[in-house]
């Protein structure tokens, strides 16, 4: 005989099932026509999608839910304020919008009334427990303070910069120049994830998983495949028709609820582990140099082990995917651009080979181009927020409390009222302008001009702006030298058009294969 609860469970695991095939047998030619509607170069007489009781627009989310980013854009230009309210299921609504002040808003001026809230909290706990990316309140600031103290200190930079370094010259360097050597077409995308990924350990854990080395391609470490599959499969969470779903899996510990559940208990066991043994080490040698983050927190009287933990695979979520997500576009659209590539080249010729912190203050034409590409091809497209309570938005928009908030880096870098006519040009030089010299009327060299965080908030703004910027634009700087001297990055495939994709941070979906070739440097100058 069957017992109550298997069959209440069985019967919890039927019901979401027969509602999902009710709901796509009903709705199956609205989801053709949203998909029809749904590419980048649709016409601006783009439909907001259609909301239906209790399903709310779910139906055309998800049929767009791989290409949401660009699916979203299209509905926040055909907008006359650029603004979209999309129904999620059960009530729930989401605004959406490009407006800088309304996003100076949110993330400054009522930073406290828009947390990032229970909803987001609740669906990555497991992985990122209470660490600084998924904390509110005097939790938040806590680590806030700890963190903002110890990546203002010379020393972390230094260390920063010396990590960088050595797997530049000792890793990525002489793979690129066996690829070069042998024609072989390597995924750039997979080979920058490995790089970021060591780095970001090293820095945070003071370990090394050497995902990137000389005998590549390998297999990554069971750290590195725990920390991939969890990240996709915590971002897959979000895009729930019905949100209630995942957590019925999870509680019933099937299909990808399984696997996750799994790959996040491997990562924080890991984790922790590392967390122990650099505590051992340091109280074993009061002499050890404490040049990582994780020993750095630890020697400041912060021994909670959940605690610790759950900052340093904070850290390495935000330090993993989102420099390499950037560095693929910026290859792929230097590329494209044989002007700007030229300008690079010209700019980095006169560097040495290793830049520091005081060598990357004067390739201002790179920073350009980097800042160009992340306007275009954000690693974090968009983010949302939670109202805490009942509120207004600049623009007039009224929030419901409990309503979702969200800024949308990828769609505004997009937007003509906010970047011209231009706005989809790779044109390094709108961050560029000339220095004035004695008074010259025609000018001097040129210098690299920022723009309102808000109008930009590629790296948040307001109390939560990122932490690590200044160390990503090294990262992402150094990188660029140390290739671009010596070698051109070449799509393999011909008109090559990836399809931009986002998890917890964006990708190129199927990777960026590509071909390497030694830079011809001239004997003479011209």
């Amino acid at each position: 005989m069957f017992q109550p609860e298997f069959l209440t469970s069985l019967l919890l695991f039927i019901l979401p099932f027969f509602f999902i095939f009710l709901i796509k047998t009903s709705f199956s030619t609205q989801i053709r026509k949203n998909k029809k509607s749904s590419s980048v170069s649709s016409s601006p007489t783009t439909k907001f999608p259609k909301s239906y009781p209790l399903l709310g627009s779910s139906i055309a989310i998800s049929a767009n839910q791989e290409i949401f980013n660009q699916w979203a854009t299209e509905l926040l230009k055909d907008s006359p304020n650029g603004n979209i309210l999309l129904h999620r299921p059960l009530g729930h609504l989401q605004f959406v919008t490009t407006d800088p002040a309304n996003i100076q808003h949110i993330l400054k001026n009522e930073f406290n009334l828009y947390p990032k809230g229970d909803f987001f909290r609740d669906t990555l706990t497991n992985f990122l427990g209470d660490g600084i990316f998924n904390a509110d309140g005097d939790n938040w600031r806590f680590q806030r303070q700890i963190s903002s103290h110890e990546f203002n200190t010379k020393s972390l930079r230094k260390f920063t910069e010396t990590v960088v370094e050595d797997e530049i010259i000792d890793r990525l360097l002489p793979l690129l120049s066996e690829a070069a050597s042998k024609n072989h077409v390597i995924d750039l995308q997979d080979i920058l994830q490995r790089f970021a990924f060591d780095n970001v350990c090293k820095i945070a854990f003071g370990y090394d998983p050497a995902t990137l080395s000389p005998s590549f391609p390998q297999p990554r470490s069971e750290f590195a495949e725990a920390f991939e599959i969890a990240t996709q499969l915590n971002s897959e969470r979000f895009h729930y028709i019905f949100p209630p779903f995942w957590k019925l899996k999870r509680a019933l510990n099937i299909g990808s609820e399984k696997i996750l559940r799994e790959a996040n208990a491997t990562v924080r066991e890991f984790a922790t582990k590392v967390v122990r043994e650099k505590r051992r080490e340091l109280q074993e040698k009061s002499s050890l140099e404490t040049e990582d983050l994780l020993s750095r927190i630890l020697n400041s009287g912060h021994s909670d082990e959940r605690f610790v933990t759950d900052m340093v695979i904070s850290f390495i979520l935000a330090g993993r995917d989102t420099t390499s997500a950037a560095l693929i576009w910026f290859f792929l659209l230097v590329s494209r651009n044989p002007r700007v590539e030229e300008e690079l080249v010209k700019e980095l010729k006169e560097k040495p080979e290793s830049l520091d912190y005081n060598d990357v203050k004067q390739v201002v034409y790179t920073h350009a181009a980097i800042c160009e590409t992340m306007r275009l091809y954000p690693p974090v497209p968009n983010d949302t927020k939670f109202a805490a309570a009942d509120n207004y938005l600049p623009d007039g928009t009224f929030v419901k409390k409990g309503a979702g908030v969200t800024y949308f880096p990828y769609a505004m870098g997009r937007m003509e009222k906010l970047w011209g006519k231009d706005c989809m040009e790779f044109r390094p030089e709108r961050w560029l302008e000339k220095e004035e010299e004695n008074s010259s009327p025609s000018g001097g060299k040129l210098k690299f001009v920022g723009k309102d965080p808000y109008k930009y908030p590629v790296f948040q703004a307001g109390p939560r702006v990122c932490l690590g910027k200044d160390m990503a634009f090294l990262q992402m700087q150094k990188i660029v030298a140390g290739v671009m001297q010596k070698y051109r990055v070449v799509p393999a495939e011909k008109e090559f058009d990836p399809l931009f994709v986002s998890y917890m941070s964006s990708k190129m979906k199927g990777g960026f294969p590509v071909r390497i070739e030694k830079r011809m440097v001239a004997s003479s100058e011209q």
